[in-house]
């Protein structure tokens, strides 16, 4: 391989954090009284134009994302904010995890020191270890471990990596395919990226044709830090993100289909690659308001939260967009908002951060996109109706999501 592709590659994550809980009966008045709070704030933003109320805001550390409805730890969330996100930041930002999910973990559930358990050895050093306070996925060489699916990958589906590279010097520092073999042929893509840039070789593409760059600003923000790498795949629509930029918007790419994907992680001994967090799910074909019309309820993870709080994250922005478009669609449409955690930590404090993420997701459509709050209630529900078996993080992970429920 020359040196010119080993210039262009990516690094990137997704870290599902779940935070321990432990409330005393003052912590969860505490947090019920915040909930309230957040109420009476969105109730006073829904009387404002949403002009006076909407502010550009960068975007945050990539470590600082959540999963909608994460399990609430011992402290109230600080305040109801709406979703505010740079529009040249987000602009391009499409990205909606789908909400079915084939595959999820977050090794906290694995043992220090042994390989990660839900995955698939295949080759390399790599052994899960303590870092900060949570367990990772450490590479110190190339590495290839198999995600399994369970089944055949849907013709719909994403895939979120997360990543924390310590040097942007080390090329391909993932690499991921469809199947256990690696193809590399007109009907089998790999993707290989690094903290540089990132490129595709197979389906009609290679080093030379398929390379885009990282700028030396974005790869300040990614090396050290938990990077978020996002894929979204329509058939053979392929479409890739890193933290909040689009790398790929292409049409035409072939991701093999299999009941495995192929990943490899490449570290150093000196410079360790950590993987943080898995996911694979497939994207439902519902439209929303499709699918509240059929079946009254619509359920997502798309909406992010800062870590133990009620903070809407930029990221959620694509699937606020669509609520609200519906909305403004439909006028004669009324929804209630509900939250949903899973069942770590108490079922009071869990029940009182639930209910202030969906008045902070009330607050979002208001003061962002002009919502009419008389339309939208919210309801926090906590760890009561669980999607899913909460026995295992892939069903933790699961029951954590906001729902819209039609009124």
């Amino acid at each position: 391989m020359n040196g010119g592709r080993w210039a262009l590659c990516i690094a990137a994550t997704l870290f599902f954090v779940a935070l321990p809980a432990t409330a005393s009966s003052q912590g969860i008045g505490a947090l019920r009284k915040r909930a309230e709070e957040a109420k009476k704030k969105l109730e006073d933003a829904a009387k404002r134009p949403a002009a006076d109320t909407v502010k550009p805001k960068a975007a945050p550390a990539p470590n600082a994302t959540e999963p909608a409805a994460a399990p609430a730890s011992g402290s109230a969330p600080a305040a109801v904010a709406p979703a505010r996100a740079d529009a040249k930041v987000w602009d391009n930002y499409d990205f909606v995890p789908g909400s079915r999910i084939l595959f999820f973990t977050d090794f906290s559930e694995d043992k220090v020191g042994n390989f990660a358990r839900g995955l698939k050895y295949v080759s390399g050093p790599i052994e899960v270890v303590e870092r900060d306070g949570a367990k990772v996925l450490r590479s110190t060489a190339r590495s290839t471990v198999l995600i399994p699916v369970g089944r055949v990958l849907p013709q719909r589906f994403t895939l979120e990596l997360d990543v924390l590279s310590t040097n942007p010097g080390i090329n391909d520092q993932l690499v991921f395919e469809g199947g256990k073999d690696r193809g590399r042929s007109e009907n089998s893509a790999e993707i290989d990226w690094s903290p540089r840039g990132t490129f595709i070789i197979g389906s009609g593409q290679d080093a030379g044709t398929s390379p885009v760059s990282i700028s030396g600003a974005m790869q300040s923000q990614i090396v050290g830090n938990v990077a978020h790498v996002r894929v979204l795949m329509d058939s053979g629509y392929f479409k890739m993100y890193v933290n909040e930029r689009r790398m790929y918007n292409n049409p035409d790419l072939q991701f093999r289909r299999d009941s495995v994907i192929r990943l490899e992680v490449h570290g150093s001994e000196e410079q360790p690659v950590f993987l943080t967090g898995v996911r694979v799910a497939e994207s439902e074909t519902d439209v929303l308001y499709d699918a509240l019309a059929a079946k009254g309820r619509w359920a997502t993870q798309g909406i992010l939260f800062a870590t133990g709080k009620a903070d809407v994250k930029p990221e959620s922005r694509p699937v606020l967009e669509e609520i609200a478009s519906t909305l403004t669609k439909y006028g004669d449409l009324k929804i209630l908002i509900e939250g949903h955690t899973d069942n770590v930590g108490s079922a009071a404090s869990n029940l009182a951060l639930s209910d202030a993420r969906a008045a902070a997701v009330k607050a979002a459509l208001v003061a962002g996109f002009g919502v009419d709050g008389a339309r939208i209630t919210t309801k926090g529900l906590g760890d009561t109706k669980p999607s899913a078996p909460n026995a295992t993080a892939a069903g933790r992970a699961q029951n954590r999501r906001v729902e819209v429920v039609k009124q």
